[in-house]
Formats: structure tokens, sequence, C-alpha cells
């Protein structure tokens, strides 16, 4: 059977449909669907995902040939609904060429528009229209993009603005205008010769003529701009599989720029910032799509209402809002009608959100794309629950549209109310996307991490600004709107944004940023409101955000549907305190260490180490005894009725003495001894390879008196909380085992010191011991371990490490590397390699429950707070993960979508 490359829609009629994304991807899956429920959309065809694959895999020309028949038949069937001619030069059908990945990339890949036109068929545009302005406008837009998409006509270096670009401001100047729309049709024209001499001088090349030569040109382009820089990173930041690949959508172009009567915009059908059940957007008269995006000229409301909103924060007149920007609704009544019909229609089909692209030809509404919209982690919570109060979704619906590290964007700090009335401001742009970020001036992405904190300034954004704009706390733009690229791509990260403020005034090659007469070099501090548009002069205080009901609801949500619990890694009981706020169900790491380092305790650690015997080790011992026993009793108590799992000393020795010769000339004078003592036992202390050395269970082993001072410390505190009426569930892990022997000497000693408190108190508390399995020979003979251990806990952190090799302190000299070419497909400290890894952890865990069938199994690396990891955990039946307490709600969401997902 022969494979089907290409799918056909137009005038109500198509191949494909929604829920074929995967082959159509996004876009062409919903312009299907958009035809089939009778929403007006230009005719057009998809080249399918499998294709790029192929194209990547065999090249153009093997395309090209597997594509001709089908392309060929494809244009014919546009042509015939839109009674044009593909490359004639008196009534020519013209196309965009546009890229839709599966999963939504806004801006990432390229695009092509007017495709078709050439020096003849220009003229038949403009007989045909009766608008001879219009159609050499859209023969200079597509000389301009296909030169950058298809001939890579770049500008020189990031300060020089794009060669096209410059060749108009030569032009405008000249002309003694400043907008596109104030050149005339002569002006037009020379841009368009200047324009084919600046490719046939930069490329060798004449700009093609043909039409086929340009489709096919465009149709590869996009196929390419699937493994541009900002398509690579954004897949890497979006968890996207490069092997996805892109589908290509052509379609017949609707003009919005052909009169006072034509316009195109974006809408969406709810607040994407907030959440807030309103339809907006933005639009421009007379203008092509690219114009709304990159902020060129200012966008206008959709809705009167908007519009409204919009002048307020702009300082904007009544009557130079009605007479120079007026909303949609008011400058095209019926098309506004038509549209706010369609809006309903297709957020009501799908269910979600819908972030929506038009243009009006002559007064005729067409639709040109819809998609559930990009939102803010806070708009995601409203908009689900709103959706679920207005009985459109469920529960677990409700539960399945949270993206698990959105909530992030929740849980971090807004400005303090004091701090932000006393600080100045200095400009009000749009409120593009919510939250607050202070930090130092930078106008160029690539150099985002030039300062610790920096606010990324610039005119407008393009989606080559994509991995500044990723670094940066914040974003600031003079130009575009809440629908420009700034505004989307930020709001889809969770990254503050004020876009559209226009009192900035930014000089790049100064780098200097000009607001009413003030001047900031790179380097000054700013601060930006991204839910007011405010702009304020230097830092501004935070504080932690209130947590309103909506988010609470779906932490119920949540808390119905999991079966798996979620704990988190805390050290203090100020940490477990905020985890609890969150929901976590006990402690799944307690790292005893991060105690030795507080106030006057290192130097008794010291003590112990400089030690020469037993008796002055357990003589420091005893001075730290109180200490771990009061952290053991806050932690136990901030937890109360939860397991907390507290670990063992676990790093080397070498960790706690100083090694700078400052440092150890300190140390020396606070023990009374000499220098050379100091440094002859750092010496000792030193090794190799630290990570495979003397720490974890072998410190225990070759001290015992530690793993005795820690059990009395763990289990008095557990007595003291008893006697208190305070519930505790103490459990001690014994970390890096990795034979059996190792832990049974260990629990040996934990259960001796136990029984001897007892008698010593004459009472008792119930606690477990176990182990951490982070080495592999741990997990391969995890039966024989389960036999001595009460639980088991995952380290995946260091199983990582010792799986792969791999160096976490070293690892990202060459792991960028490896995730550029491939080798990797993401990083596996971030996302659990469940091949070979998690092959050990479902491995160890079936093993250990073949001795135990209730071994009680968790996982406390960094992992436990990875949606995709979580849903792993859960699959191979672990009773809880854990993470770090601000990860807790993250992880509490993807266990119960993971819950959902198995059981359908």
């Amino acid at each position: 059977m022969a494979v089907k490359r290409v799918y056909t829609f137009g005038n109500g009629k198509a191949e494909g449909k929604a829920d074929m994304k995967n082959l159509l991807g996004g876009k062409g899956a919903n312009l299907a669907e958009m035809n089939l429920i009778g929403v007006p959309v230009p005719p057009g065809f998809t080249i399918t995902t499998d294709v790029c694959t192929e194209y990547n895999e065999k090249g153009k020309d093997a395309v090209v040939e597997l594509l001709k028949s089908d392309v060929e038949a494809a244009i014919k069937n546009i042509e015939s609904l839109t009674e044009t001619s593909f490359g004639d030069k008196t009534n020519p059908l013209l196309v965009s060429v546009r890229s839709g990945a599966r999963a939504s990339m806004p801006g990432m890949m390229d695009t092509v528009l007017n495709l078709g036109l050439n020096d003849d068929s220009v003229i038949g545009i403009a007989a045909k229209s009766g608008n001879e302005r219009f159609a050499w406008d859209s023969y200079r837009r597509f000389v301009q993009m296909y030169g950058d998409v298809v001939l890579g006509m770049k500008p020189e270096s990031k300060e020089e603005i794009d060669p096209f670009e410059r060749i108009m401001e030569d032009v405008k100047e000249r002309k003694g205008v400043d907008l596109d729309t104030d050149l005339d049709v002569d002006d037009l024209k020379e841009l368009v010769t200047l324009f084919k001499a600046a490719v046939k001088e930069q490329t060798g090349h004449d700009f093609p003529e043909s039409a086929w030569e340009q489709l096919w040109g465009a149709v590869m382009a996009v196929f390419d701009s699937w493994n541009n820089d900002r398509a690579i990173l954004y897949r890497r930041m979006e968890g996207i599989p490069d092997e996805w690949g892109t589908a290509v959508n052509v379609q017949a172009m609707v003009f919005g720029n052909m009169g006072d009567n034509s316009a195109t915009g974006v809408a969406f059908t709810r607040d994407a910032a907030t959440g807030e059940n309103v339809f907006n957007g933005e639009y421009l008269i007379n203008a092509q799509g690219e114009d709304v995006v990159a902020g060129i000229r200012t966008p206008q409301q959709i809705t009167k209402d908007g519009s409204l909103k919009w002048a307020d924060l702009q300082g904007v007149l009544e009557e130079d809002r009605v007479d120079m920007y007026p909303s949609l609704e008011e400058a095209m009544p019926d098309v506004y009608k038509q549209l706010n019909e369609v809006q309903q229609k297709l957020e009501s089909h799908y269910k979600d959100m819908q972030d929506l692209e038009f243009t009006v030809q002559d007064g005729k509404l067409w639709l040109l794309q819809t998609r559930n919209g990009k939102r803010t982690g806070a708009a995601m919570v409203k908009i689900a629950m709103d959706l679920y109060r207005e009985k459109v979704i469920d529960d677990k619906m409700t539960l399945m549209r949270i993206e698990p590290n959105k909530l992030d964007e929740l849980l971090h700090p807004v400005f303090d109310l004091e701090a932000i009335g006393s600080a100045k401001e200095l400009a009000k742009g749009l409120p593009a996307s919510p939250g607050a970020a202070s930090g130092q001036i930078i106008f160029f992405a690539d150099e985002a991490t030039k300062y610790p904190e920096t606010i990324l300034v610039r005119i407008e954004t393009s989606p080559e600004d994509l991995e500044g704009m990723l670094v940066a706390k914040g974003i600031l733009t003079a130009r575009g709107g809440m629908t420009s690229h700034a505004a989307v791509v930020a709001r889809g990260m969770g990254k503050c944004c004020v876009s559209g403020a226009g009192a900035l005034k930014i000089d790049y090659k100064e780098r200097t940023l000009r607001i009413d007469g003030n001047v900031y070099k790179e380097g000054d501090w700013i601060s930006l409101n991204g839910s007011t548009g405010k702009v304020y002069d230097g830092r501004v205080k935070t504080r932690q955000p209130d947590l309103d009901g909506d988010f609470g609801q779906i932490m119920d949500f949540a808390s119905k549907y999991t079966r798996m619990s979620v704990r988190t890694n805390a050290d203090t009981p100020k940490d477990a305190v905020v985890a609890r706020e969150f929901g976590a169900q006990g402690i799944g790491l307690c790292r005893t260490e991060h105690m030795f380092f507080e106030g006057e305790r290192i130097k008794t650690v010291r003590e112990m180490i400089l030690s020469s015997d037993e008796d002055g080790r357990r003589t420091a011992l005893n001075k730290l005894l109180p200490y771990q026993r009061g952290d053991f009793e806050g932690i136990l108590e901030a937890m109360e009725g939860y397991g907390v799992t507290i670990r063992l000393l676990d790093p080397p020795l070498h960790e706690f003495v100083p090694h700078t010769e400052a440092a150890q000339q300190e140390m020396a004078k606070e023990m009374g001894i000499s220098l050379a003592e100091v440094k002859t036992k750092v010496s000792d202390l030193s090794e190799f390879n630290p990570m495979l050395g003397h720490r974890g269970c072998r410190l225990g082993n070759t001290y015992p008196e530690i793993t005795e001072m820690q059990a009395r410390a763990i289990i008095e505190a557990a007595l003291n909380l008893k006697a208190r009426g305070i519930i505790t569930k103490p459990e001690i892990m014994v970390p890096l085992i990795g034979t059996v022997e190792e832990l049974k000497m260990q629990a040996e000693i934990i259960h001796t010191t136990a029984e001897l408190i007892f008698k010593e108190k004459g009472e008792k508390v119930e606690y477990l011991v176990g182990t951490m399995i982070e080495i592999p020979r741990a997990a391969l003979t995890a039966d024989l371990v389960a036999g001595i251990a009460d639980f088991f806990s995952f380290g995946t952190n260091d199983l990582t490490q010792m799986t792969f090799g791999y160096s976490r302190d070293d690892a990202n000299k060459f792991l960028p590397i490896y995730l550029e070419k491939g080798i990797l497909k993401n990083d596996p400290f971030q996302i659990l390699d469940q091949t070979g890894v998690g092959q050990l952890v479902e491995m160890g865990t079936q093993k250990g429950r073949s001795v135990k069938p209730e071994l009680k199994v968790g996982i406390c690396g960094e992992h436990g707070g990875e949606p995709s990891s979580v849903e792993f955990c859960d699959s191979v039946g672990m009773n809880y993960v854990s993470c770090s307490p601000f990860r807790v709600p993250i992880a509490r969401v993807a266990a119960a979508q993971a819950n959902i997902k198995k059981k359908g």
C-alpha cells in the first residue's frame, strides 16, 4: 500500500482531523478539524512529519521525487477551489508555507508568505486586485522573507540589523517617512529591485522567478528549520523529542494588507496571562501577520473593553484612541461578531483556551490557525478550574490540564508591597507575562549570563533571542503588544515580561537605555512587574506569593487520584514546615551532614577528625550529640505522624576540613595544635576519587562511634517527642552500601544502640532501618539486602553517576556536546535514564519485594521532582517519591497524572 505523505483540506472537507497531530502536526491537524466543523479556512495541504524524517535521512532530491506527484495534485486542488493558477502571470495562486510540529513551538521554525510572486505575477495581482500598492508591498515582503528564510540573508553581526531592514531604513530616511505604510508604489518597486540586487550580491544567484522552484525551496527550508539553533533549544526546554519532526502546511494566501477593509490579528479565547474568561487579542488594519507579532506598528485591541484598558495603561486620551487605535469591535463590527462566534465555537469544541490567528481580506474573515494557547502558571490553574466549574471538564481532566513544571511559577516571589510602594517608577508598558524580576540590564541575548541576574532589554525580541530569554530573570521590550514574540514566549516560559514600553529609547551600539532623560547603562539594575507592566529603578525587594483557592483545589484533586505519596528532601525544621504546607507527607531524605556546618559545630567535627584515637573521637561526638538530637526533634516534630528518613553521615571527612593555608592556620589556632599537624591530617584525608572513597557506610563501619552517636540522637529525639505526646516515625537510612555485609554491620550498631537507650529510658519507640540504593551492586543484590533492610530509598543522583560513569561535577564539560550531537536525549542528572538506571531501579524493587513483598520503596534523588521520572517511579510500584520543598506540588500533580494515565 502506497505511503500517504500529503493530506488536503478546504471548502469544509479534509483528509485529516484533530487526533492526527502526530502525523500532521498540531497546525495541520487543527486546520483539517476547523474545516470539518465549519470554520472558514483557506484551502491547502499538509506534508506529514514523517516526510521530515525522510528528508533528514535521504536529502532534498529524494524527498522532492517522493512528493512531486502528490504536491502537484494538492496544488491543483487549491487552484480549483480558488479559481487561480500556480505560476500564472495574470491570475496567480499565491501560497504560504508554514511549519507545524505536533507540539506547539511558537516562532521557533520558519514561514514564507506570498510565495508565487515574481516580476510578472506581481503585475497580474495588481490588475486583479485593483490595488497596485498592495501587490508591490506583498512582493517586497516575499522577497525579504524568502531571502531571509530560504536564501540565508542574515545580519553580519548582532549589532547590525537585518540587511533588508537596513535597505528599507535607508529608503525611508531618504523619503523622510517613519512607517512602512508611508512608502508609495514607486518606493516599494525600488525596494524590490534593491532587495533582489542584495540577494544576487550576497548569494551569487538571481532571486528565483519560478513558482515551483520557490515552493520546493520553502518546503525544504521549513524542514531545515526543525534543526535550527532556536528550535533545538526550545525542544530541550520543553522536552520535545528531536525525532518528531515538523509537518509543512501550504495554504492559499489571504491578505490582510489589501487596504482599510483588511486586517490581520492574533486572539485568545481567555486571558493567557491571568486566565480571566475574557476574549482578547490584537490586530492591525492593512497588515500581514508578521506585523502584529513583530511590534513594528502599535497593535490595536480586538474588543472595545480591551482597547479602553490598553488606552488607560498607555495614557492615551479617549478621542485619540477612537481616532487612531479603534478596537476591531468598533472598526469592523460585522467581522468582530463573526470572530467572536468562531472563538466561542472553537473553545467549546476543543474544551480549552484557544490561541487563534486570523486574517480579514476585503471584509471576509479567515482563520489561519487554532491551538491550545500558551499560558502562565497562574492562568493554567485558573482556566482549568474555571472550565471545571463550568462543567466543561471533570476533575480528572482538570488535573491532566496542569503542566506540573509550570506550577513552579506560582511558588516564587513577587514584589514586596512596602518596597514597591517606595520604588521609583520609570516607565509603563503592557503586562505581558506576570511575576516580579530584578536584574542588571543586558542588551544582547547571548550575553544573558554576563551578570548573575539579568533583565534582557530589547527594542523587540525575535526567535534568535530564545537562549537569552531563557536565562534572563525578565524581559523588557520597547515595541510589541500582548501577542508579540516576547510576550508569547515569556508566558510559555513563565518568565516575567513587560512589552511595548514606548518610552524606552534603546541604543545597541552605545549599550544604553534612555527613559525620559534618565540614562541606564549595561549592568545597571532595574525591576519589572509583569503583572502591571511597570518598570522600576534599581533592585526591588520581593516576598513569597499567596497561593489562592484554585491552587489548593488542584492539590486536593491530586490527593484524590494519587496512589504514590510525595515526601520532601529537607535538612532543617524550616524546610520541613514549608514542604508540609505544600502537602509533603514525610521526609524522604534528611542529610545529617548539613547540620555539621552550623555555628560552632564545625569546630567540634574537626576536633573529632583530628583525634588520633577512639576516645578522642567519642569526646568530640558527645559534644555533637545534643546538637544532632535537637535538630532531629525539630524535624520529626515538623513532620509529626509522617515517616522521616534520616541518612547517616555520607560525605568523606575531607569535606569538613579547610584546604587553604589561611583557613588551616585558623583551625590550628582554634584547636591548639601546630599548622603542620593540621596539614598532615588534611593530607591524610585527601583522596584521588572521594566520590568512590572513604564515605557513607564505610565511615560508619570504620568508626562505629559515629553511627552510635547519630543513632542515639535520632532515638532520643523520638523518645523526647513521645514524652510530649508527639507521634514520630524515624527511619534510619544507611548510605552507599554495596554489600549486604556493610548494611548488616551498620544495622547491628543501630539496633544495639537503640536497645541500650530503651533500657536507659524505660521507654520504646518504633523505628525502621533501611538503606539507600545508590551503587549498582546493591540494586543487583537487592534480594540479599532486603533480608536486612526495612525499606529501600533509591539515591538516583549517585546511582546515575555510577551507572554512567559520569561525575556530576565534571560532566558539564561534555554533556552539552553529547546533547547537541544526540548521543544523549536528556541530561541524565535532570531526567531519569529509564533505560539503564531505571532498569536497575526496577530490578532492585522487584528483587527486594521478592523477599519482602511489603518492602517500602522510594526515591530521594532530584529526579523525585521531575514529572516524567515521577511517572516512571509510579510504574515500578514505588510507595513514594521525595524532592526539594518547592517541587512538592509538581511531584504531587505528576504522581496523580501518572496514576490516572495508568488506570485510563
